[in-house]
């Protein structure tokens, strides 16, 4: 004869109000071990660091997003304060490299590199020579 063991509840999942979960987290800012005060709890660990996690993402949500003021100027205004960059040739955006021969040896400049690197590293191809 077999035995069947017959679960007379719903069997639902524990439903812990928001409360008790912010004063959970909280003691886990405090709390050596996440994992002992899971187990004082009866919860496991993962469970109390899932509540952190959606808690600091819904105080986030509920302080909505920053916006900083705007201010409108003239368009002469503008040009006048801040001087606009030339722009850039389309093959330098892409990255292209400027080739340095020098007595034999090639130095290959990537767009962007800082200056004082190229200085250096030209300083040092013809010291060696």
């Amino acid at each position: 004869m077999r035995r069947f063991e017959v679960f007379t509840g719903t069997g639902r999942r524990r439903q812990f109000p928001l409360e008790e979960k912010l004063a959970l987290v909280a003691q886990m800012a405090t709390s050596d071990n996440i994992s002992a005060l899971a187990r004082r709890h009866d919860l496991r660990p993962s469970q109390l660091f899932t509540w952190r996690r959606e808690l600091r993402y819904a105080a986030e949500a509920a302080a909505g997003p920053a916006f900083v003021p705007a201010v409108v100027t003239p368009p002469g205004a503008a040009s006048a304060q801040r001087p606009r960059p030339s722009p850039e040739p389309r093959a330098a955006r892409k990255g292209t490299a400027i080739e340095v021969e020098l007595e034999g040896a090639r130095l290959a400049i990537a767009h962007g590199t800082d200056p004082a690197l190229v200085t250096a590293a030209l300083e040092a191809l013809q010291a060696s020579r």
